[in-house]
């Protein structure tokens, strides 16, 4: 299929227009969309985080459904649209209604955490887009006051997050707002413009100041969580059932029986212990054990990657190759989608994720990995499905299939809209995927691929039996001091220690994630399955898997619900 054929013509209709209409709002009223998506809008500034703030963009998501209310599908394009922005821009409202946008802090994506990444995407090619730069990082300190009015807001209405999470944020504010450990610091180390040349010193002097600016936002923000949030904040890192319900709905897009899914990821967690158990023999022969496996794999120098160029040189190296593979035998791929960026971040954070290429791919996608600091050796047989988790076959395919499809979908289809048991149900079904397809037969790769599918289907039952308050399962209450109980964080961290073999850096960053972001962990394996039910209801009805999958990215990211109606119509 060519370029031209992926990205037929269709007239735009009323429901598009909504649609549209409802993006270039959005534009005006965050800057850092507009950013992220490099769309028309006002540079050099930050949203507005202030109570007036985001009751502006409430405003904005119900005056868009009563504009979709006044509109009908003229073709089933429309029709996905309307249910999907109905089901997204309605929980919107009803999780603001509840206070969830109010009381927004972390450890990993609230303003926090994005004030700083932000500035991974900001344009540094000219001059100009410098001086923006530097006006972006001067309204960090007016960002965090207005965050701050929304937090203190939130604590008056008795919505104060858990005491692990101010203090994570605390730690993370405090490291930015040092000059030896901010990310600002790597980021204007050498700042050049895109041919190279030096900055004007005048510049640069403004960067320095600019940036020193934004790191006292960053101090007094460590302050007011300390002597405002901290002192109120709860011990219970629980949310609750009917909290975690609506939670999962943002995140899946769908509703799943929270009890059912528990247990289900209990059966999934013994499967692939025995799957794993099958490798560790398969490599070192009998009555080796998983650990054991796992340990001679880490120790192996053919396996070992060494310092954070290597590990960028390969992770370009994997990811190209794969790209090269799959296209035109699996996946018909667009030249633009041909080109993805490995990166180390100039944080410290433990993530690994993916950021997509702009509207025009001017910027293409990129995969960043933030590595730990003292982090220095890297396993390849753990990694090597984590690239085609964020490449190719993954997100990069994904995302930017859907923004490639211009002359298809909206704006908001292809740039607004974001589930993430869509989009992480996809990547994951992307890792087995590849190993169906072979690219993960070397029993080590492979082995790697099930360590990644164990975390995810591990925080499926800590996250439920967390935040449900759940009794600890028999396999968790034999574990050496743990024994029988209600899930808490100490038989959390136990569980995964266990289960999944990573380094305690990584390993806690996520257990702190998992702690406050309810609902999301689990997305991923949740929308793996639902992802997987729906491939195999289209293979029982005849449609190639080829066929499957084109569709379905077509779609675009949309609550799963909604996909499954969509691909069944």
């Amino acid at each position: 299929m060519t370029d031209q054929a992926l990205s037929a013509h269709r007239t735009p209709t009323a429901v598009d227009a909504v649609a549209e209409h409802y993006v270039s709002r959005l534009a005006e009223l965050s800057p850092e969309f507009a950013v992220d998506k490099a769309l028309p809008g006002r540079r050099g500034e930050l949203d507005d985080y202030s109570p007036e703030g985001l009751a502006a963009l409430s405003d904005l998501a119900r005056s868009t459904l009563r504009e979709l209310d006044g509109v009908e599908a003229v073709d089933e394009v429309d029709r996905v649209t309307l249910s999907a922005m109905r089901e997204r821009l309605g929980l919107e409202l009803e999780l603001d209604e509840a206070g969830e946008r109010l009381r927004h802090l972390n450890t990993i994506v609230s303003p926090v955490q994005s004030l700083r990444d932000l500035a991974d995407l900001l344009p540094t090619d000219t001059v100009e887009d410098w001086e923006a730069f530097a006006s972006t990082l001067r309204a960090v300190p007016r960002a965090f006051s207005q965050y701050a009015e929304s937090l203190l807001l939130a604590r008056e209405r008795g919505l104060v997050p858990a005491r692990r999470q101010v203090e994570a944020c605390i730690s993370q504010a405090r490291a930015q707002a040092r000059e030896s450990t901010s990310s600002y610091t790597v980021l204007l180390g050498g700042a050049v413009t895109a041919d190279g040349e030096p900055l004007p010193a005048a510049l640069s002097e403004e960067l320095a100041r600019a940036a020193a600016a934004a790191r006292s936002g960053y101090a007094s923000m460590a302050e007011t969580l300390r002597t405002e949030l901290l002192p109120v904040a709860g011990e219970a890192d629980a949310v609750g059932r009917e909290r975690y319900a609506r939670l999962s709905r943002e995140f899946l897009g769908a509703v799943v029986d929270l009890d059912e899914t528990y247990e289900w990821g209990r059966e999934q967690m013994a499967a692939i212990d025995a799957e794993q158990r099958s490798i560790a023999v398969e490599l070192y022969g009998s009555g080796t054990s998983v650990v054991e496996a796992m340990k001679r794999l880490n120790a192996d120098p053919a396996r070992t990657l060494h310092g954070t160029e290597a590990l960028r040189e390969w992770m370009q190296m994997v990811s190209d190759a794969a790209i090269t593979a799959l296209d035109g035998t699996q996946f018909d791929i667009p030249a633009p989608l041909r080109t993805l960026e490995c990166r180390i971040a100039p944080s410290t954070t433990g993530g690994i994720y993916y950021t997509g290429p702009s509207d025009d791919f001017s910027r293409p996608g990129r995969m960043w990995w933030s590595v730990p600091e003292g982090t220095t050796e890297f396993a390849t047989w753990q990694e090597r499905t984590t690239v085609y988790h964020e490449g190719v076959p993954g997100h990069h395919l994904q995302v930017g299939m859907q923004t490639w499809l211009r002359e298809e979908l909206n704006s908001w289809r292809r740039l607004a809209c974001w589930v993430s048991g869509h989009g992480e149900g996809w990547a994951l079904y992307a890792e087995r995927l590849m190993a169906d397809l072979g690219y993960l037969d070397d029993p080590g790769d492979r082995m790697g691929m099930l360590d990644s599918q164990r975390l995810r289907a591990a925080r499926v039952v800590l996250d439920i039996g967390v935040h449900l308050g759940k009794e600890r399962p028999a396999e968790l209450a034999v574990l050496p001091g743990v024994g029988e109980g209600v899930w808490d964080a100490p038989s959390a961290w136990a569980y995964l220690r266990h289960n999944v073999a990573m380094h305690e850096s990584f390993l806690r960053f996520e257990l702190d994630r998992y702690l406050g972001w309810p609902g999301q962990a689990p997305s991923y394996s949740v929308g793996q399955r639902l992802w997987e039910a729906a491939r195999d209801e289209a293979l029982a009805a005849g449609t190639s898997l080829t066929d499957f999958h084109t569709r379905a990215l077509r779609l675009g990211s949309v609550g799963l619900d909604v996909m499954g109606e969509a691909l069944r119509a």
